[in-house]
């Protein structure tokens, strides 16, 4: 990994990191579009011959409660008391998100907004190379604080073989509805339903780009809660920061594949160069070594910069998923932050905090995406439902207002709804 020193050489690495997620095979996106239509068309037939196909069993496609308690009792004691504190830490967080419905009265008028749960969403929860018991709980738990009656999970689970783990967490929850169903057919089945899988009206969860595709797809049949990209990092330190550290933070993202992105901007020449060496030496120690090494090699970098405020204006501008400052004063340096899906300020908040028992949600924009959207939360499962009531007072101070720009937009039709009710008051109704 070399030292970007140079704007034309920040540039260069930044076009990178934008074109890196963006090319999808035309060849995934028809396979895509031919498994949403096959189960569409034909539910859970459609979707039984791809599980077989791609997951390589023919089990019933529903866990039963029993499935999933037997399997969850499989799980070590000591996973499940820290799935128990990090739902706990996760569900407090999330209980300070909740919004009320609220009015207000005004010269003859009572506005407001009504707040209610999504009635049924979907998860999907990651089950091919690895299984993700925190990607239930951040799902999940916001769901639930937020008061949603029916939550559906479509859990993968390749050759048959179910992860205690995830069992687990589903059990923590309550959770009763779970499918062990995967890929574009899952996404499929949860936006059109089938006969054994009912239409939900959200779906939330990661997936890979099978699962992103598809939920893009059916956007606008129900709602999702983003297109998820590769994983990023970025950290800005200076001089006090334990290189140590952020060469261990930078890692913990790059072991996730080969296109996720670890980026370090600093003022200090020296923490750059020490950097590199921790770099090389930890990563020999690392299970997913060759990962990590390519991850580097293609969207990893440090960027050296003249001060921490240019480096600053260079995270803005990347607008990361994940945002460290290790600095000597990070929460003064915080205050300049526009851009950034979670922000892990000093050297004792390392980013798997985030990921699994902080409390805020590890679910994050990405891809520059946090220019304009935010992370998962209680908020992304209610309806807010305008409200409106007007007596006749409150009618007549806005009448001539409404009418005036009804006719200057041509909407005959608006403006007589005002005239006839005017019209009523006088004694008369008349179309004009």
């Amino acid at each position: 990994m070399k030292i970007l020193r140079t704007r034309k050489e920040i540039t260069a690495f930044l076009n990178i990191l934008k074109k890196r997620a963006s090319g999808v095979s035309p060849e995934i996106e028809k396979a895509v579009k031919r498994i949403l239509s096959d189960v569409r068309k034909n539910g859970d037939s459609a979707v039984e011959k791809y599980t077989s196909r791609f997951d390589k069993h023919n089990l019933p496609l529903r866990l039963k409660a029993s499935d999933i308690a037997k399997h969850a009792k499989m799980a070590d004691k000591s996973i499940i008391k820290a799935l128990e504190l990090s739902a706990s830490r996760i569900r407090d967080f999330h209980e300070r998100q909740k919004e009320k419905s609220w009015s207000f009265k005004k010269n003859g008028a009572l506005l407001g907004q009504i707040i209610r749960p999504i009635e049924r969403v979907g998860v999907y929860v990651p089950g091919g190379k690895a299984s993700y018991p925190s990607t239930v709980l951040m799902n999940v738990i916001p769901a639930q604080v937020a008061g949603v009656e029916e939550i559906a999970l479509c859990v993968p689970t390749p050759n048959g073989e179910i992860n205690p783990y995830v069992m687990a967490a589903i059990e923590l929850l309550g959770v009763k509805e779970a499918y062990r169903i995967g890929g574009a057919q899952a996404v499929g089945a949860m936006a059109y339903g089938t006969r054994g899988i009912k239409k939900v009206d959200k779906i939330v969860g990661p997936g890979n780009i099978y699962v992103a595709l598809a939920k893009k797809m059916v956007f606008g049949e129900v709602d999702i809660d983003m297109i998820a990209g590769p994983s990023e990092i970025l950290i800005i330190a200076d001089k006090t920061a334990n290189p140590e550290f952020v060469a261990a933070d930078m890692l913990s993202q790059a072991e996730h594949d080969e296109i996720a992105s670890s980026i370090l901007i600093t003022d200090s020449e020296n923490i750059s160069e020490r950097v590199i060496r921790e770099l090389n030496a930890q990563l020999k120690r690392l299970k997913r070594m060759e990962i990590a090494k390519k991850s580097l090699n293609k969207f990893g970098a440090i960027i050296k910069t003249k001060s921490i405020m240019e480096a600053i204006d260079i995270a803005n501008e990347i607008a990361p998923e994940h945002l460290e400052i290790i600095t000597k004063h990070p929460e003064k340096d915080v205050k300049h932050i526009r851009n950034a899906g979670a922000i892990f300020l000093g050297q004792w908040t390392p980013e798997p905090l985030g990921d699994y028992s902080a409390g805020p949600n590890h679910t994050l924009p990405t891809g520059g995406t946090a220019r304009f959207s935010s992370p998962l939360g209680a908020y992304d499962f209610i309806k807010r439902t305008s409200l409106l009531q007007f007596d006749r007072k409150g009618f007549m101070l806005l009448s001539d207002t409404v009418e005036a720009i009804a006719d200057i937009e041509g909407l005959d039709a608006h403006a007589n709804t005002i005239r006839i009710r005017r019209g009523a008051k006088q004694g008369g109704l008349k179309w004009q």
